[in-house]
Order: structure tokens, then sequence, then C-alpha cells
């Protein structure tokens, strides 16, 4: 007799048997007398349960492909940063200033100037002078354009390649792909200041991936890592005792499993509990800036979007594989030159802090930095007429950048008309954005699939090509 059941008239009592289900006790019973039959055709072998391989779903990995970044911090820009006053300028547009352009609207000419920088010479706008500085690491896509011009249906697709149906976002596909470095914390964090994007979690969900991929939304306008990532460490249950607990939970599930085939949500949970275990000595270290010397701290600025930066660059630089940060604020249909230089002035020297803390770490070549928005805007004055104006929203043309790991440094890629109305030259759909981004960090996108509802999905649904010109 096995010293791990108990027999009572000839019924076992294992554990198991409390976690029984109707429909599961039917089963047993109703199925007992074809096992009996069953057996006697099929060789003992396959009668045996296969033994509980646990992996570890977020171990990294190797991309099939050679990929020169390793992770990627994504600055979202969201409210649609107006292109011909930031990375495409027009002068056509600043000589039909006040004049009805060919679409009927009033033209409105950009009130920035625009001046060569770098080697490359690409024009950059006053707005950015210390991002200016790095123009030659950067590419610069002038010819971006989306689907449907509305912020939450916008910012979901820009994250996710989806319009309509909840899909991954593209964290989450990464992290699939490639597991992460640092298994104390989670392998994709997004990062904003105060409350949820447009979207919402839309944004940074795993949808029909198993939950270990969504992402993790970090508040970091909290004043204190405490409140910043709340309810982590455990003040009642010395470590050992709660790895006993986790571990007595995860027995449980695996009996669910068993009896049940996995269930996805209770998979979730276990998986955040575990994350959240590990995550109490790292995760307080990680998010404390005051551990960073004056100097770098003061390059950032002591501003939201540089302690936000600032944090970003701490987790890439201990492994953590996607990190997104949000900077919000961009929808400018009135006051736009007075609300542009804020917005601007907010993210110029933080981010031009990061890009030069990335190069002297070594880390630029293995990060993948993208800065943009959900869409553009348009050349004219917005229909509304106000005393100051800004612009209407625009699909059909805005700009984005990358740099860093895979991107050729230094480069303008495609072309709006003469006002910016519309991208007519090497266009560049959201698709081919994705594309292009999961080539960079070693996959084609057509194979980085996963089987849901009988079809094998994919960030770039059934379209998107890879812009080669913008690869190193």
């Amino acid at each position: 007799m096995s010293h791990d059941h108990h027999h009572c008239c000839g019924v076992s009592t294992n554990i198991e048997d409390y976690f029984l289900t109707r429909r599961q006790f039917l089963n047993r019973v109703g199925l007992g007398l074809g096992a009996l039959g069953l057996a006697t055709l099929l060789p003992s072998d396959l009668l045996a349960a296969p033994a509980a391989t646990a992996l570890n779903p977020l171990a990294p990995r190797l991309p099939p492909l050679p990929g020169k970044a390793k992770s990627v911090i994504h600055i979202f820009a969201q409210g649609a940063p107006s292109h011909v006053d930031t990375w495409d300028p027009k002068p056509a547009l600043s000589r039909m200033d006040g004049k009805t352009l060919p679409d009927g609207g009033i033209a409105m000419g950009s009130p920035f100037k625009f001046t060569k920088m770098g080697q490359s010479g690409t024009e950059v706008c006053e707005l950015f002078p210390n991002l200016g500085q790095h123009i030659d690491d950067m590419a610069v896509i002038r010819s971006m354009y989306t689907d449907i011009p509305a912020h939450d249906v916008a910012t979901v697709f820009m994250n996710t390649g989806s319009l309509r149906i909840p899909k991954p976002s593209m964290g989450s596909w990464v992290i699939y792909g490639l597991g992460t470095e640092n298994q104390n914390l989670p392998g994709f964090i997004s990062l904003r200041s105060g409350g949820l994007p447009p979207g919402g979690a839309a944004n940074y969900q795993a949808a029909f991936l198993p939950g270990v991929y969504q992402g993790s939304s970090v508040n970091t306008q909290a004043q204190s890592v405490q409140q910043m990532i709340q309810n982590i460490r455990n003040q009642y249950l010395a470590p050992a005792e709660q790895r006993r607990q986790i571990n007595f939970v995860h027995q449980l599930d695996e009996i669910q499993a068993h009896n049940l085939a996995n269930e996805a949500a209770l998979e979730t949970r276990l998986n955040s509990y575990e994350v959240a275990f590990r995550m109490q000595a790292e995760s307080t270290d990680v998010f404390d800036i005051s551990k960073e010397p004056e100097s770098v701290r003061a390059a950032y600025g002591n501003t939201p979007q540089g302690k936000q930066l600032l944090i970003a660059r701490r987790l890439v630089e201990r492994g953590v594989r996607f990190v997104q940060a949000w900077h919000d604020g961009w929808d400018h249909h009135d006051k736009l030159q007075e609300r542009i230089t804020v917005k601007a002035g907010e993210i110029d020297k933080p981010l031009a802090a990061l890009m030069t803390d990335l190069k002297q770490r070594g880390l630029l070549d293995s990060t993948l930095v993208i800065w943009g928005g959900e869409f553009g805007r348009k050349p004219t004055k917005d229909r509304n007429g106000y005393d100051e104006p800004g612009r209407d929203h625009n699909n059909k043309a805005f700009c984005t950048w990358m740099a860093g790991g895979g991107v050729k440094g230094g480069i303008v890629h495609g072309a709006t008309d003469e006002f910016g109305a519309e991208a007519i030259k090497d266009k560049v759909h959201v698709h081919d954005l994705h594309a292009t981004i999961l080539q960079c960090l070693g996959f084609d996108h057509t194979k980085l699939t996963y089987r849901f509802n009988g079809r094998d999905f994919r960030l770039t649904d059934v379209a998107g090509n890879v812009v080669q010109p913008l690869l190193a």
C-alpha cells in the first residue's frame, strides 16, 4: 500500500479528490469501465501521466535571426504631436500662411525654425536643442500613416496593431519571443506619469497570449518607491514562509490543471504572485533614483519625464526587455505655439540625457529607442477657429524616430507633400513600423505567431513590410 494514500472501503481519498467537480466525478465514474477496456489495448507507457515540466516562460531566449537590439524603450508622445512643428519642416506651408490651401483649410505655417544639425545635416526644430545633438544616431521617419484619427483607437493600434479585436501589445509579443534577462522584475513595464492612457490597459495587455506576458503598469509620478509599487513587501511573513505558501498554491494549481486543463486566469494570477514575490528584493532598488549620482539626476532633470526616463534606463540596464514611457498632452487644437513649446521642453533634455547615458554605458547599440505618437496634425488651422489656433487630427501623415539597436543613424526616411498633409514617398504604415522593430530584435514578423481560436495570429496581422533602409 502506498504511504501517500489512505484506503477506506476501496475508495482512494487522495488530496486530488477534494477538488473534484460534479462533472469530473461523473466523468471519472462513467468513463471508468471504458478506461479499463482501453487499458488492455494501449501500451503501458502511454497510460502513465507525463511528468510536469515547469518550464519558465520568461527565461531569456535567443531570437531566430541576428538582432542587434536586446531591449526596447518606447517613448509614447500621446495625443498626436504635430509633425510639421517637430520633425517635418515645411517652408512652402510657411509661405502660404493665412492663405487657403487646396483642401479648403487656412494654411498655418509653423512658428518654429528648423536648423541643420550633426554631420548628417538633418533639419531639427528649435524645440529640440538637446535632442538635436543626437541627430546622427537617429532615423527620422517622415512618412508614417495610420488608419483612424481617433485617440483611443489609434493609441491602442500603435501598441497592438489591432483596431477592433483585443490583441497582445508589442511589448507582450517581444517577451513572448525573447523572454527577459531579469527574473526578479517583470519583462515588460509601462511607465506612466499619472492616470491611464486613452484605451487604458488595452495598451499593455497580453490578450490571448498567456497572462505572464502582460505589461506591468507603474505610476512614476508617485512620490515614493513604496507608492509606485504598492503591495510588494509583505510586512507579516518572512520570505521563507511566503515561498512555502506560494509553492503550496502551485501544487494545488497543478492538481487543478491536471483535472481541468490549464485555467488561464488562474495561471496568470499565480504568475503575478510569483513575480511579486521575486520583486521584493530588486524592485525597490531599481525604482529608487536617489541611488544615482547627483550629476546623473541633474542631467535628466528633476521633472516627471526626467525621473521616468532615468527609471527606464535603470530598468533596461538590469535586464528588463521592454519599457514604455508615456508622455501625454500632445493634443493641441488651440494655443499650439505655447503648448507644444511646453511639451517639447518637458522631453528634450531628459530624452537627450537618456541617449547620452545609454551611449556612455555601452547600451545604445543593444537598446532600440523609439519616439512617436499615434497620428499627426493637419497643416491648416483648427476648424473651430480659436483665437490662438492649433491643428486638427491627421491620420495621413506623422513622424516617428528610432535610434540605437539595429537602426541606421543620421537618416531621414520618406516624405509628405509640400504642405505636410499626406505621406507620399516611401510611406510607412503602423504594421510596417512593427515589422521593422521586430526585425531589429531578430524576428521575422510573419513567423512570430501564436495560435488562438484556430488561427495563427501575429503583431502585424496579415500585413507589414520591413523598412530596410532604416536598418543598419
